[in-house]
C-alpha cells in the first residue's frame, strides 16, 4: 500500500502519462474549526486509453468526475490517491472535498491566538503537502496554472501568489459574520509546491518598487495583529529593495512574479518558504524583545534567500527532488553573496563559515551523509533530505566553483540558465553546461568530484624550515575518510599571520593557490619567513576541515582573540572545534580556549556558534568523571565574562543567555534569580519579556523553581511565544514527575502543536535532567515505529530526534540504539537515517569522552 509515499519511480512514470495544464481551486475556509471545504477542477492531457492518479488527503471526499462522468469516490479514494481510469487525450477532473486543518505547520495550518482568540491560516506545501489541501499531481514537473477561489471571513485578509482581489461580499448585511469570496488571477505556470495560501486578520503595510524590466512591482508586509506593533516592516522592505536590485542585475532575468509579499505567520516550521510571490516566514523574526546581531542579520540572509528563490527553485525548478540543491545551495550562496555585498552585514561570509559551514562538516561527517546530488528514491527520502548537505555544503561548494571558474563566468552563466528554462524543469547537466559555456572550464571532473560523491577532505600544511627561519618547503597534504575516499579539487588561499608590535596577530601575506591529490607542492612560499601563524583556506573559499602545524596551533590558542580578521578568526574556531569533535584534542584543552578568548570576538554569529560548542564539549564530550566539574567551570566562566562585558552589548546578553541555560550550583541558580527578580543587576542588561523567560527556563532546569512559578510567567504572558517557553520550563524540571507528564503529554497527545512539541522537547532532555532519562531509554525505542507510522513526518521528526536522550551520552544508550537498528532492518529507511544519526553523535560523544580522559 503506498500511503502517503510516492517513489520516484511512479513520478516518471505518471510523467510519461500526464501533462497539466491548469488547476481552478477552490476553497471554504467557513465549515468550522477542523474541517474547509476543497473543489479541484483540474485540467491535463494524458495518453488516451491511460490510468494514472491524482494526489489528495481529504477527510471526505464527496464527489469526482472525470470528463463529465462520475466517479465512485469509494472505490477511488484510497491513502492518499485518486485512481483515474480510461484517461483521454484532454481531460477535466473535478474533486468535490472537505479537507482537515493542520497544527503540525504542514498543509494548511490553523492557528488561535491566545491573546484575542482570532484565527490565523497559512499553507505550507513544501515536499508533498498541497495535497492536504486540494487535489494535485504532487511533483514538481508537472508545472500549472493554479486560480485560487477563496471564501472566508469579510474581516480577513486573504494573500496567496497572484496579487490579492477586491473580495464580493456574500450578504453585506450580515455584519460580523459577513463572508466574502476572493477571485485570484491565475499563476504562471509554476510547482504545486510553491503555491500558497494565508488568510485571517492579519495587519499589513505596502510598498513598491521598479523592476529592471520597468514594471512596478507591489509590496507587502503582513503580520498577526497582537504582533504587529513589534514588526519592523520598513526596514524589512529596505532589505527587500536591496535584494532586488542585486539579483537583477547580477541574474540578468528580471523579477518573475506580479507582486512580492512577505508573510509573518505564526507556528512555522523552518525559517521560511519560497511560496511564488508570496513568501512566509517564521515569527521568531518579529522581535519582541532584544535579539542578538545574529539573530537579526539571520533574518536579512534569510529574506534574500528565500527572494534568490523566486528565480532559484521559482522560475526555474528541479525536476525531481534529486536535485533540490539546485533551489537550496544556489539560495544558501546567493543570499550570502548579496547580504556580504548589497546590505550592511558585510560580514556575512563569515557568519557563513560560522553557521552554515559548521552545520555542513557535522552533516558530511554522519553515517547518512550523501553527495550534493542526492539518490531520492520516494518522499520520504527527500524529508529528512533538507539537511547540511543539501543548504550549506552546496552552498560552500558553490563559493568554491565561483572563485574557480571566475565570478563574472559564474553569473553570466546563471543569467543563460534561467532565460533558457523559465517555466521550465532542470536537472544538473542544464545548469553546467551554462557554466561550462561561459568559463570555458570543463567541469564534468568537477561535478563528479564535488557533487556526486559524499565526504569531507582534510587539508594538512606541511613546513620545512632552514636554518635562517625562512621556509624551504610548503605543501598541502589532502586526506579522505575510508568511507568516502575521493581526493578533490580546491582553490584555496593560504594566510600568513604574525604579531605585530602592538600584540595584533595580522595577515602579512596571503596567496591563492589549486590543491589538488594527496599532496600538493606550493613553491611560491619557499624563502619566506616562517610565521606565527599559517592558515590553510584562508578567505574560506574551499570547502575542507583545515588542520593547523603545531607553532600555528600554539600560536592561535595563546593569541585566537588577537587575530584581526574575523573570518580568519571563525576558521580558527572551526579548526579548533574540528579537532575536538575528532577526537584528536581534548575537549577540556576546548573549554579553556574558549573561555580564554570568546570575551573579545566580535562577531555575533561566532559567538553564538562557539557557545553552542562549548555546552556540547561540556555536557557530552568531557570525560563523564569531571563532567560536572566542567559544567560549573562553564557557568562561573560564562558569568565572570557576563560581567566583563561592555555595557549593553550583544556579547553580553549571549553570554547572560548561555549562562542562564549553563547554572549547576545552588550559588550559580541564585545569581540567575537575582537576574531575574532584579536583585542582581548588569549595567545595560534591560531583563525583557523573552530573557526573563529564559532565566526562568534555566532556573526550572536547574530545579530551583516548581510549576507555579511557570503558571504565573505564563499568566502575566499568556501568547503563543509565551506558551512555547513555558512547555520548556515544565519539561526541563529534573523531578520524575515533570519527566513524566512531558513524556507523556508528547508522546501520547496527538493535540499539541508544532511549535509546543518543539520545545517540549527540548526541555525533556536538558543536560541538567540527563540522570532522569535512563527510565525513557525502552520507552523510547517502543515508540519510534508508532510515531513514524501515526504521526505526521514534520512532528514524527521533532519528537525522533527531540526526545532521543543523547544527553545520557553513554555505552548504554550506544548499545540500545544499535539493538534497535538491528532488530529493525525493515524500518522505513528515513526513519533508520535518523536514528543512525542520533547513534553517530553519541558514538562521537564516546570517542571524544575517551580522548578527554587521555588528556594527561
Amino acid at each position: 500500500m503506498p500511503g502517503e509515499n510516492l517513489t520516484r519511480i511512479e513520478a516518471q512514470e505518471r510523467r510519461a502519462i500526464v501533462d497539466t495544464e491548469s488547476y481552478e481551486i477552490a476553497l471554504d475556509l467557513t465549515k468550522g474549526q477542523e474541517v474547509f471545504g476543497s473543489r479541484s477542477v483540474v485540467r491535463f492531457t494524458a495518453t488516451p486509453g491511460g490510468s494514472t492518479f491524482i494526489d489528495l488527503i481529504a477527510h471526505e471526499v464527496r464527489e469526482i468526475t472525470l470528463n463529465g462522468e462520475p466517479i465512485d469516490p469509494v472505490a477511488a479514494f484510497s491513502d492518499s490517491r485518486i485512481a483515474l481510469e480510461g484517461l483521454a487525450a484532454e481531460n477535466v477532473l473535478v474533486v468535490d472535498a472537505d479537507c482537515l486543518y493542520t497544527n503540525t505547520g504542514e498543509g494548511l495550518h490553523r492557528f488561535v491566538d491566545p491573546v484575542d482568540d482570532e484565527v490565523y491560516l497559512y499553507s505550507q506545501f513544501e515536499v508533498p503537502d498541497s495535497r492536504r489541501v486540494f487535489a494535485v499531481f504532487e511533483q514538481p514537473d508537472l508545472k500549472a496554472t493554479f486560480q485560487f477561489t477563496i471564501t472566508a471571513p469579510a474581516a480577513w485578509k486573504v494573500v496567496s501568489n497572484s496579487p490579492t482581489p477586491e473580495p464580493i461580499l456574500h450578504d453585506p448585511s450580515s455584519g460580523a459574520g459577513a463572508v466574502a469570496t476572493w477571485g485570484f488571477e491565475p499563476t504562471p505556470r509554476i510547482s504545486s509546491y510553491i503555491t500558497a495560501i494565508v488568510a485571517g486578520p492579519y495587519e499589513s503595510v505596502f510598498s513598491e518598487l521598479t523592476s529592471a524590466s520597468g514594471r512596478v512591482i507591489p509590496l507587502g508586509v503582513y503580520g498577526r495583529r497582537s504582533l504587529w506593533e513589534h514588526l519592523d516592516a520598513d526596514y524589512i522592505f529596505d532589505k527587500t529593495r536591496e535584494g532586488f536590485a542585486y539579483y537583477e542585475e547580477k541574474f540578468g532575468v528580471p523579477y518573475p512574479f506580479a507582486k512580492y509579499d512577505q508573510l509573518f505567520v505564526p507556528e512555522f516550521n523552518a525559517g521560511a518558504m519560497e511560496n511564488a510571490g508570496a513568501v512566509t516566514f517564521t515569527e521568531t523574526y518579529v522581535f519582541r524583545s532584544k535579539v542578538t546581531d545574529a539573530v537579526k542579520e539571520r533574518r536579512v540572509v534569510t529574506i534574500l534567500h528565500e527572494l534568490a528563490h523566486m528565480w532559484f527553485g521559482d522560475l526555474v525548478t528541479m525536476k525531481w527532488w534529486n536535485d533540490l540543491w539546485l533551489n537550496e545551495s544556489f539560495a544558501e550562496w546567493a543570499s550570502t553573496i548579496a547580504t556580504a555585498e548589497a546590505t550592511e552585514w558585510t560580514e556575512a561570509w563569515t557568519t557563513f563559515n560560522a553557521m552554515e559551514k559548521t552545520w555542513a562538516y557535522r552533516q558530511d561527517q554522519l553515517p547518512s551523509t550523501h553527495p550534493i546530488v542526492a539518490e531520492i528514491n520516494d518522499l520520504d527520502d527527500v524529508q529528512v533530505n533538507f539537511d547540511g548537505i543539501t543548504y550549506a555544503k552546496g552552498g560552500s561548494v558553490l563559493k568554491q566553483l565561483a572563485a574557480w571558474v571566475g565570478i563574472e563566468a559564474f553569473f553570466a552563466g546563471v543569467s543563460e540558465y534561467f532565460a533558457k528554462h523559465s517555466w521550465e524543469n532542470t536537472e544538473l547537466s542544464d545548469l553546467l553546461v551554462e557554466l561550462e559555456r561561459t568559463s570555458g572550464r570543463d567541469l564534468s571532473t568537477w561535478s563528479r568530484k564535488w557533487l556526486e560523491t559524499a565526504g569531507v577532505n582534510t587539508l594538512s600544511p606541511v613546513i620545512a624550515e632552514a636554518g635562517n627561519g625562512t621556509i624551504s618547503r610548503f605543501a598541502v597534504t589532502q586526506t579522505a575518510p575510508a568511507d568516502y575516499p575521493t581526493i578533490r579539487p580546491h582553490r584555496l588561499g593560504i594566510g600568513f599571520y604574525s604579531l605585530n608590535g602592538s600584540g595584533a596577530l595580522v595577515r602579512t601575506h596571503h596567496i591563492e593557490a589549486d590543491v589538488d591529490g594527496d599532496r600538493t607542492e606550493i613553491p611560491e612560499l619557499q624563502g619566506l619567513p616562517r610565521p606565527d601563524l599559517v592558515l590553510l583556506n584562508d578567505e574560506d573559499l574551499a570547502y575542507a576541515k583545515i588542520r593547523l602545524d603545531e607553532r600555528s596551533l600554539e600560536t592561535a590558542i595563546a593569541h585566537l582573540a588577537d587575530i584581526s580578521d574575523p573570518l580568519a578568526r571563525s576558521l580558527v574556531w572551526g579548526a579548533a572545534w574540528d579537532q575536538t569533535r575528532d577526537a584528536e584534542s581534548a575537549a577540556s584543552e576546548y573549554i579553556s580556549l574558549v573561555l580564554g578568548n570568546i570575551g573579545r570576538e566580535t562577531e555575533s554569529t561566532t559567538v553564538r556558534t562557539t557557545l553552542g560548542q562549548l555546552q556540547t564539549a561540556a555536557a557530552l564530550y568531557v570525560t563523564p568523571e569531571d563532567r560536572l566539574d566542567a559544567r560549573i567551570r562553564v557557568a562561573d566562566g560564562l558569568w565572570t565574562l557576563a560581567q566583563g562585558a561592555e555595557a549593553g552589548s550583544d556579547s553580553q546578553l549571549q553570554f547572560v543567555t548561555a549562562f542562564a541555560n549553563s547554572v549547576v550550583t545552588p550559588e550559580q541558580t541564585e545569581v540567575l534569580r537575582g537576574l531575574r527578580d532584579g536583585t542582581t543587576v548588569l549595567d545595560g542588561l534591560t531583563v525583557d519579556t523573552d530573557l526573563s523567560w529564559q532565566l526562568l527556563a534555566g532556573l526550572a532546569a536547574a530545579g530551583a523553581v516548581e510549576g507555579d512559578a511557570v503558571d504565573a510567567a505564563l499568566a502575566a504572558d499568556n501568547t503563543a511565544k509565551g506558551a512555547e517557553f513555558a512547555a520548556q520550563a515544565r519539561a526541563a524540571l529534573p523531578t520524575a514527575e515533570a519527566k513524566q507528564e512531558a513524556w507523556t503529554s508528547l508522546v501520547g497527545n496527538e493535540d499539541l502543536s508544532n511549535t509546543l512539541i518543539r520545545s517540549a522537547a527540548l526541555g525533556f532532555t536538558h543536560p541538567a535532567g540527563a540522570a532522569l532519562l535512563d527510565a525513557f531509554v525502552p520507552a523510547y525505542f517502543d515508540a519510534l515505529l508508532p510515531l513514524w507510522e501515526k504521526r505526521t513526518y514534520q512532528i514524527a521528526n521533532y519528537l525522533i530526534v527531540g526526545l532521543y536522550p543523547k544527553a545520557l551520552a553513554s555505552v548504554e544508550l550506544r548499545d540500545a540504539t544499535r539493538a534497535w537498528l538491528s532488530a529493525n532492518t525493515d524500518a522505513a529507511p528515513a526513519l533508520r537515517r535518523l536514528v543512525h544519526e542520533n547513534l553517530a553523535d553519541v558514538e562521537r560523544a564516546l570517542a571524544a569522552q575517551a580522548r578527554d580522559a587521555d588528556r594527561g
